[in-house]
């Protein structure tokens, strides 16, 4: 069984206490398939085609990451403009795969700034380095960190104006604490530490995701019509979801992270928010199915 709650939102989502994660799977498949089924009579409507677009291709990266114990930092609700976020999500849909959830989430953010993404894309790049056998590894993480560090001063000033009006001081505090993280981890690097490097990356990428985060300015297109009824997300949300094993003297229970992603599934994340709010996935059973993770509901 599993039980939910969303700790932390900007938007006012009221009280909530259960989810269940794999039914995820079936209903973003069903939002792209019934997307796919309107499109000739959206053709010529060219927001609405790119809302199915988006919507199908970040519902396939959200069922893969979807769930994941990242570290969570406070984020906002808004968005940017539609263009810019089409541009990230070729990222997504073109060249390898994209397996790590955090990475999804922030090239799936409505923002165009090359500048952070310059820095964000050596940082992700230390889990490759990780990989390399024994302390040798750390001379390529030295590597990604010197060109993610030199990316972050080249390109500061043009970070700095990405960054929505209204949420530019904390933006530039982020900065300054992802420059102070930079310089520890050099240290860590200087020490041999290799233990420690992949904790203060996911730090450090942390920050960058706030950063980006914090370059949303409105939301990126117009919900067609047919939906405006149907319950939104406009933005992102965060759930905890409790799960209780049963038959296993080493594990009682465990906690999934499930992070919500409304600015590309405004109509998948909505509709699972407000069966959760309504208590819908309360003391269920997950179910298990093959081909899937987990699936329920």
């Amino acid at each position: 069984m599993a039980n939910s709650k969303l700790p932390r939102s900007h938007i006012p989502l009221g009280n909530i206490n259960h989810v269940n994660a794999a039914w995820w799977g079936r209903q973003l498949s069903f939002r792209c398939s019934l997307k796919a089924s309107q499109k000739a009579q959206l053709r010529d409507k060219l927001k609405v085609k790119l809302f199915s677009l988006k919507e199908c291709a970040i519902s396939i990266a959200l069922a893969v990451g979807l769930v994941t114990g990242m570290p969570f930092v406070d984020w906002s609700p808004n968005a940017y403009a539609a263009n810019p976020a089409m541009a990230d999500l070729s990222v997504l849909i073109s060249g390898p795969p994209i397996k790590d959830p955090g990475a999804l989430l922030r090239y799936a953010l409505p923002i165009d700034n090359k500048a952070i993404r310059e820095v964000q894309k050596p940082l992700e790049d230390i889990t490759d380095s990780l990989k390399v056998a024994g302390v040798k590894a750390l001379d390529s993480v030295e590597r990604n960190l010197r060109q993610s560090s030199q990316a972050l001063k080249q390109g500061k000033s043009l970070i700095i104006s990405g960054l929505a009006e209204s949420k530019k001081d904390h933006g530039v505090e982020l900065i300054d604490k992802l420059e102070t993280g930079m310089d520890e981890l050099q240290q860590i690097v200087v020490d041999r530490n290799r233990d420690a490097v992949a904790p203060k990356q996911k730090e450090l990428l942390a920050y960058v995701g706030s950063v980006e985060e914090d370059m949303v300015d409105g939301f990126p297109y117009e919900v067609p019509e047919e939906y405006q009824s149907m319950p939104l997300l406009k933005g992102r949300a965060t759930v905890d979801m409790k799960v209780k094993v049963k038959d296993n003297p080493n594990v009682d229970e465990f906690m999934f992270r499930i992070v919500l992603d409304g600015y590309n599934a405004p109509v998948t994340a909505g509709n699972f928010l407000d069966l959760v709010q309504r208590h819908f996935y309360d003391g269920m059973e997950i179910q298990r199915a093959d081909g899937f993770v987990v699936q329920t509901g």
